[in-house]
């Protein structure tokens, strides 16, 4: 249950800090209203306080939380992009995720 949380976490996490980077990216390069900065710079604001909520060493939690995000922009390239991930990027997302695992799950003395 602690890893499904976790994950959950993670994912949750992950999606605020693409919208938060989406936005700003719509007003610059798609020309779309400035408005957009306002949900961008909450939605930045709610991935840095997510990543607060885990229990571990930060600098443990920023380097698992790249694999996830990963995985993350990976699917968002998918949906919101349209654009079909190749072999290559599932490939990538696998990898980051066993990282991301043997970082947050693996024994440790300390």
């Amino acid at each position: 249950m602690e890893l499904l949380k976790t994950l959950a976490l993670f994912v949750v996490t992950a999606v605020a800090e693409i919208v938060g980077c989406y936005l700003p990216y719509l007003w610059l390069k798609q020309g779309k209203t400035l408005w957009l900065l306002i949900p961008a710079a909450a939605s930045l604001a709610l991935f840095a306080w997510l990543l607060s909520l885990h229990p571990t060493a930060s600098g443990r939690v920023y380097a698992a939380y790249g694999g996830v995000y990963i995985g993350v922009a990976v699917v968002w390239l998918m949906l919101v992009d349209n654009v079909r991930p190749s072999m290559s990027d599932w490939v990538g997302v696998a990898v980051s995720l066993a990282g991301m695992a043997i970082i947050m799950f693996g024994p440790r003395s300390a």
